[in-house]
């Protein structure tokens, strides 16, 4: 079991080796924090992995595990747990997006979209509770942080199976709040519209008018700074101008 009493925070991060996820494991490493880093692919992660352990002195383990894999899932729950003792943060950023109309749309990419998009918080929320309640007991609060979409709050066109998953994502997390918020345990949904990484390439929007994968980074290191006794159920970052409320 690795020490709780170091006096470094711990976060796990899913979704870490490009975009938003590799933005706030950097935002999270530069603030003090020790890692866990997990995605598919192993070599961006160690890439990741020594740049920050160089830049800002701190640990950063590297553990690969498909979102769509459960097995692989717990054991990358067991593995955190194992190596530091603690979860003061666990970011759920891992996801894919589909776009398509209904009346085109595969059953089938929708049943993806679920596993990805949420089944995967699920197993790593329900892996990680001990942990979780435990680590705020010693520290005072653990946060929950997933990264879900506008879409999750707003309609929009041709992505209704993407906007589903992450709807359920947010509802997911905030039963969890009435769960576990009184043991010091909560959740906080990040809800942004477009934001300037490949994943939004197929767009025309210009990337420069895209929210930016630094300020979703920003806004998920600030929840960790909130005491057991606000809890955050959720934030919506919408683009400026007549673009509010629209991805």
């Amino acid at each position: 079991m690795g020490d709780q009493d170091n006096g470094r925070r711990a976060a796990l991060v899913t979704g870490a080796s490009r975009g938003i996820g590799a933005e706030i494991a950097t935002r999270f490493a530069a603030d003090g924090w020790d890692l866990t880093i997990s995605a598919r692919s192993p070599e961006p992660l160690k890439e990741l992995a020594i740049r920050l352990s160089g830049k800002f002195g701190g640990r950063v383990e590297v553990v690969t595990a498909d979102a769509a894999d459960e097995e692989q899932l717990t054991h990358l729950a067991a593995m955190h747990a194992t190596e530091y003792g603690r979860l003061d943060a666990l970011v759920l950023n891992a996801g894919m997006g589909q776009k398509g109309p209904i009346e085109e749309l595969p059953a089938r990419r929708l049943d993806k979209l679920y596993q990805v998009n949420v089944r995967s918080a699920y197993v790593m929320l329900q892996a990680l509770i001990p942990t979780l309640r435990s680590t705020a007991e010693l520290a005072g609060a653990a946060k929950v942080i997933a990264i879900a979409s506008i879409t999750g709050v707003h309609p929009e066109p041709e992505l209704a199976a993407y906007g589903a998953t992450k709807a359920a994502l947010i509802s997911l997390c905030e039963t969890f709040n009435l769960e576990e918020s009184a043991a010091g345990v909560s959740a906080t949904t990040i809800s942004p519209g477009y934001v300037n990484t490949d994943m939004s390439s197929w767009t025309a929007i210009p990337q420069e008018e895209m929210i930016t994968a630094a300020d979703v980074a920003v806004m998920a290191l600030a929840v960790t700074q909130l005491s057991r006794y606000a809890v955050l159920p959720g934030v919506v970052l919408t683009r400026p101008g007549t673009n509010l409320g629209r991805a």
